[in-house]
């Protein structure tokens, strides 16, 4: 019988109600991550993913303020531009008794805050009367915690969970949870002032207040494992930390800043996202893919985000490399299609991942980690000269690209491909990993192993960036390496390009057919250098532009027309800015500008339509209509890593910049500006030990250079 239809992906986001209209505010902390509405409130009957979470487990599943024991009415909420604090003002409704209103809405002002730390949420609560009249109202505040895995919260279901144990009232309110994993996890809660009455999760506090007279309550929220105990500091003390933190890290990093405020409330944004996502692990800095989904280290999503960032802030490319060669595979293991020099795909806490109820404690199902590591790494000295540090990673290298060699290429026809070997793993190891993502034009499903278009780029940039770091140290394996790039790019184009489809195939299944599908995967091999003909790259940039790939929002994942098209699909038809930003910079390094630009100005519109400016993980691939704002993909990531870097990447394919330290160079090659941005500044560009401010200038046709201010030995060369 012919299949009708198949559900099946162990490892979906469940979108199984109507999200809220309103949407929802989010605050980061290291491992530490909360999600909750304008009000401040963590209600789940909103939106199920709300809660404060602290390692991969939801600590507090509830916490809601009643005044006068109803909701207040929202007057205003937000975060602030650096990230760090959430602000809503609040008031009461109508206070009635029996027929009469005793209290008018709009008589008091309940002003909410929250900043978090490293397992501590920090909040304030001040109220103030503008009565004329004394008044005594109290506040209550409802708590609870259902210590649930953020898998189960994505929806997975469990068959068995731990035992949730009595709450413990008293000078501080403890809920518990002993898992499976044997873990005792608690939340603790302690308030400024006793409550004039506790009960099971719920405490309240009467206030009684003169006219224009204010009172504060201060409320410390704290998660525990095990036999630990975590101090929390006081409000103030946690909001000066936390502002003084992110002023000394975005002091000595590149800013930009143009004539468009649209452009600079995105940049804005994005860097305070960015300093939101990057953690610091004993490794050095790393970028946290997405929240609430990936607030954890993704190898390909730190990759990718460090390959955007590299020429405003190359520290956060030395971290992801640091970390990842750290956990790096040294064995074999078929449950978490490990093998020996792999990178990393994802690494998570919790309870489902501790007990291997879920594969990703640990987790190695990426085909594309490995050479992306590996091109970074080449990226990286180009950027900044840091021989050391090469020197330092050198074994972890050749690691991975023993791996390439042998294991990743199992059939050795010189591809990199993948099937998965463990029984519960991602079935599809690209960064579409949706388990439909790899099809053919009829709409069959690829069957593996798959090799990539894209992932034979990164393994190209990969060669060849290793035979450059060879050289540069002296080693004789450059030649075969520079070599085996060589056949890699020859092979490649014999066997994914389809002339009448002018773009390359999405892949080759395990029988090597070409998945003949228009898609935006090959855009990365224009990024990566791979595509040898300037005509290809001409004609690959023209199908990637075309009406059925460019909805006018971005370049969407797969053409509209192709058999599993659907703009509403995860990977399927959908638009994802990191995904334009790599396809903006590949069209940029084959003199594309133009193209390029194209791109960028899509997504600034879409920044401009996005609360808070924004970028989303996704959004829908809807045609672009006049009048209306993009279609929000319903449980997209935001903020997350590589979407909140796309405006770093895109601007650098704009300008056509490129950066050699090894040179000492910086080079504009065919700059070019949107239409709505006539200047736009870089300070504290920094090349070696050189330092540079820029002006650029938009002309009809090019862009005019300005060297500001020159410290240090550096080249700036503009190529018209």
């Amino acid at each position: 019988m012919p299949e009708i239809l198949q559900i099946q992906d162990d490892f979906s986001i469940a979108a199984e109600t109507q999200r809220a209209a309103v949407p929802t505010r989010v605050l980061k902390h290291g491992d530490t991550f909360a999600v909750f509405d304008p009000h401040g409130d963590i209600a789940p009957a909103e939106s199920g993913e709300q809660g404060l979470y602290f390692h991969g487990t939801r600590v507090l599943s509830r916490l809601e303020v009643l005044l006068g024991g109803r909701r207040p009415l929202l007057l205003s909420s937000t975060v602030t531009d650096d990230n760090v604090v959430f602000i809503a003002d609040l008031t009461n409704v109508d206070i009635r008794r029996d027929t009469a209103i005793v209290l008018p809405h709009g008589e008091l002002h309940l002003f909410r805050t929250r900043v978090l730390g490293e397992g501590f949420s920090a909040d304030l609560l001040r109220l103030c009367n503008h009565n004329l009249h004394a008044v005594e109202i109290p506040i209550s505040l409802t708590f609870d915690a259902d210590f649930v895995d953020v898998f189960e919260v994505r929806g997975t279901r469990r068959a068995r969970r731990g035992v949730r144990m009595p709450d413990q009232p008293g000078e501080e309110y403890v809920l518990t949870y002993v898992g499976l994993d044997r873990i005792e996890r608690r939340t603790r809660l302690r308030f400024s002032r006793r409550p004039d009455a506790l009960d099971v999760g719920i405490a309240t506090f009467r206030f009684r207040l003169e006219p224009h007279a204010a009172e504060s309550l201060e409320v410390s929220i704290a998660c525990d494992e095990q036999a630990g105990r975590r101090s929390v500091p006081g409000y103030g003390s946690v909001l000066e930390t936390a502002r003084g933190n992110f002023r000394d890290r975005t002091a000595r990093a590149c800013c930009a800043r143009s004539s468009n405020e649209t452009l600079n409330r995105w940049l804005k944004r994005s860097a305070a996202d960015l300093e939101m996502m990057i953690t610091d692990t004993p490794h050095g800095l790393y970028p946290y893919a997405g929240i609430p989904w990936f607030s954890t280290p993704f190898g390909r999503d730190g990759l990718i985000t460090a390959f955007e960032l590299l020429w405003v802030n190359p520290a956060i490319a030395r971290g992801v490399l640091a970390f990842l060669a750290a956990t790096q595979a040294v064995t074999r293991s078929d449950a978490q299609d490990a093998e020996p020099g792999k990178i990393l795909h994802e690494m998570r806490d919790g309870e489902m991942p501790a007990l291997g109820e879920v594969p990703f404690g640990r987790y190695y199902g990426s085909i594309d980690s490995t050479p992306l590591f590996i091109a970074l790494a080449a990226a990286y000295h180009r950027r900044t000269a840091d021989r050391a540090f090469i020197d330092t990673l050198w074994p972890h290298l050749r690691a991975a690209l023993t791996w390439m060699e042998r294991d990743g290429d199992a059939d050795g026809d010189g591809f990199l491909e993948y099937a998965r070997h463990s029984s519960n793993g991602l079935v599809q190891q690209g960064w579409k990993d949706s388990y439909d993502s790899v099809f053919h034009a009829d709409g069959t499903l690829a069957a593996a192993p798959i090799a990539l278009c894209e992932v034979q780029g990164y393994a190209y940039a990969a060669w060849r960036g290793a035979a450059d770091l060879a050289e540069m140290r002296g080693d004789p394996l450059a030649a075969d390496w520079h070599a085996r790039a060589d056949r890699l790019r020859d092979r490649f184009e014999e066997a994914f390009w389809c002339e009448d489809l002018g773009t390359y195939a999405l892949a080759l299944d395990g029988h090597k057919r070409p998945c003949r599908v228009r898609s935006s995967n090959p855009a990365h091999c224009l990024f990566t250098g791979i595509v040898q003909s300037p005509d290809r790259a001409h004609r690959l940039a023209a199908t990637l532009l075309d009406e059925t790939s460019f909805a006018g929002w971005g370049i969407r994942t797969i053409a509209a027309g192709e058999a599993r098209y659907n703009p509403m699909a995860y990977h399927n038809g959908s638009i994802w800015p990191h995904d334009n930003a790599i396809a903006a910079a590949g069209l940029a390094r084959y003199g594309l500008t133009a193209a390029a630009t194209r791109v960028f100005e899509a997504m600034l519109d879409v920044s401009q339509a996005m609360d808070l400016h924004r970028l989303p993980e996704l959004l829908c691939g809807f045609h672009r209509r006049s009048d209306e704002r993009p279609t929000q993909y319903p449980v997209a990531c935001a903020p997350q890593a590589w979407a909140a870097g796309a405006v770093y990447l895109l601007l650098q394919a704009s300008l056509g910049m490129e950066i050699d330290a090894v040179r000492r160079r910086l080079t504009f090659c065919r700059a070019l500006l949107p239409r709505s941005i006539d200047r736009l500044v870089l300070t504290n560009l920094t090349i070696a030990d050189a330092r540079v401010d820029v002006a650029l200038e938009r002309h009809a046709s090019d862009v005019g250079v300005n060297v500001v201010r020159r410290e240090g030995e550096v080249e700036i060369v503009a190529i018209k």
